[in-house]
């Protein structure tokens, strides 16, 4: 394996771990639940097969997990005015409220783990990464275009 290739893996590993630790220590809504309300906060209201496509999920899970947002007040439904016979699923105000409270539990903790756990020059490190994995992001997704 080479340097880049050993360098991948390690940072794959690494932002995994990260995400299921935070996932795991935050008063947060269920990773389902959350991604599809940031989906909707992102991108507006979409029907439900648009949703499983832009998650890369099987419509059965997408159409579930909609059905537990909306028993839990998250989102609602309403008609598509392109075409009357899809719905629509929408982000309402307390799935808003929801989504803002899982974002800022996460946030919290992680701000907290890198004040406990990190020096003032690691810190400043890690500063720069955001913008190395946004560079990454975006070169990965040409590259899949």
């Amino acid at each position: 394996m080479g340097n880049d290739d050993a360098l991948a893996e390690r940072l794959r590993e690494s932002i995994g771990r990260l995400v299921r630790v935070t996932r795991a220590h935050a008063d947060s809504l269920p990773p389902p639940h959350s991604a599809l309300l940031g989906l909707l906060g992102r991108e507006g209201d979409m029907t439900i097969a648009a949703l499983a496509q832009r998650r890369g999920v099987r419509h059965q899970s997408a159409s579930r997990t909609v059905m537990e947002l909306l028993a839990a007040g998250h989102v609602g439904r309403h008609p598509d005015p392109g075409d009357r016979r899809a719905l629509l699923v929408a982000l309402t105000d307390a799935g808003r409220e929801a989504l803002d409270r899982d974002r800022r539990a996460r946030r919290d903790g992680m701000a907290r783990a890198i004040a406990r756990a990190l020096t003032p020059d690691e810190r400043a490190r890690l500063a720069t990464v955001p913008d190395l994995l946004d560079k990454l992001a975006a070169h990965t997704a040409d590259e899949q275009e």
